[in-house]
């Protein structure tokens, strides 16, 4: 069989690709200890499956709406409104099976080929490999971990051009944990201004888990209201990744190529999974808030287990469920057997000495991290700092 050439710019994600590893040496009796994936490992609420259950029960079994069912946007845009204090009918929403199929249909539907993407590091990694499947050229933005992982006004400046057809970032962002702050977002606005054409993707799927305060949406500056694409969904602040359910909010004309799109991939997403989210998004919204709170914990324990490790440089995250300490002191060093010369190196020691899987920073846009995933429970995570802690000790 001969393939098509456009496979050969797509790769296997490194967080799969960690956890495929880690699976295969679980399945030879080595007691692992999976940080690789972000799943939370909450099951999703009660009174959300019951809603599944009901509307099974009621019909809801049919083929969906491509954009999805009216009366689920409309809970959308209801809690866009509450939560976000935005504006979005439910003609400017789309509802897609997960968030990455809707960054997928706007990436699509915005690059063309040679486009410029600007996108800020370290990112999650289907950014790159969507806007490379839609033969753009990213342009990588380094944020030093001294600034938290975010980018500054200047770096911006330094960087976009009248040539820049997207920029695409996340706050709470994976894998730093990095969260903008309004003013911090409000400085960035300024340069965009500059560039009306520039489209930006707000990628907001970790909104609830957030430990600093309230989330911030660069869609709330209206100056930028007409090209700004917000990505969310229900699998982290839900507990709902199995569900898959994502959504977008933009501009009409732009959702309308999402929809033109998606009708020729999946159609409309599951009917059981839509009625499931309307009510995570109009009902109890106390199971979210009792998950941020044990994910703070965790949060709190990784950090300064990771901080008290010598050699370990490790900001404190503030949102998602993942940290990002910077290893590369670690870089030359050996146990006698094997040497660390790069952040792969790095993971695969802690895999085949500590038995804990991690994800390697380069697959974000930075080597000198590796990522660690909390979003598990908290005797593992004791059990993991452990097996860490022993294993850096073993290097010199």
């Amino acid at each position: 069989m001969q393939l098509a050439g456009r496979l050969e710019r797509v790769v296997e994600p490194q967080t799969i690709k960690m956890a495929k590893l880690g699976r295969e040496l679980r399945a030879k009796g080595i007691d692992i200890i999976d940080l690789s994936l972000g799943e939370p490992d909450f099951s999703t609420p009660e009174h959300i499956c019951i809603a599944a259950t009901e509307a099974m029960a009621e019909g809801y079994t049919k083929y969906t709406p491509v954009a999805g069912y009216l009366e689920f946007r409309e809970a959308i845009s209801a809690k866009l409104k509450r939560d976000n204090g935005l504006d979005y009918p439910a003609d400017q929403i789309i509802v897609s099976t997960g968030a990455k199929q809707s960054l997928a249909n706007a990436i699509l539907s915005i690059v063309n080929p040679g486009d410029e993407v600007l996108i800020p590091t370290p990112y999650w990694v289907t950014y790159s490999a969507l806007v490379t499947l839609a033969e753009g050229n990213v342009k990588f933005i380094k944020c030093p971990i001294d600034n938290d992982f975010k980018l500054t006004p200047e770096q911006l400046e330094n960087n976009i051009t009248d040539k820049s057809k997207l920029f695409i970032f996340s706050s709470p962002c994976n894998p730093s944990g990095s969260v903008y702050s309004k003013d911090e977002l409000s400085a960035l606005v300024e340069v965009f201004k500059k560039y009306p054409n520039c489209a930006i993707i707000s990628d907001e799927i970790y909104e609830y888990i957030n430990y600093v305060g309230k989330h911030e949406s660069i869609a709330q500056f209206t100056e930028l209201r007409d090209r700004v694409i917000v990505i969310n969904g229900m699998s982290k602040g839900f507990a709902m990744t199995g569900w898959r359910l994502g959504y977008l909010a933009g501009p009409k004309d732009l959702v309308q190529a999402c929809e033109k799109l998606q009708g020729q991939f999946t159609s409309g997403t599951n009917s059981i999974a839509q009625r499931a989210g309307m009510a995570a998004l109009l009902g109890d919204m106390s199971p979210t808030h009792k998950m941020t709170e044990a994910f703070r914990e965790r949060r709190d324990f990784v950090y300064n287990a990771l901080n008290s490790m010598e050699g370990v440089k490790v900001r404190n995250p503030q949102g998602a469920f993942y940290a990002l300490p910077n290893i590369s002191s670690f870089f030359g060093k050996t146990d006698g057997a094997t040497v660390i010369n790069n952040d792969e190196d790095f993971c695969m020691y802690l895999l085949n000495t500590a038995n804990v899987s991690t994800v390697m920073g380069s697959a974000f846009g930075n080597e000198n991290c590796v990522r660690l995933s909390f979003a598990t429970s908290m005797d593992k995570l004791e059990a993991a700092m452990d097996r860490i802690r022993t294993a850096l000790g073993k290097l010199h």
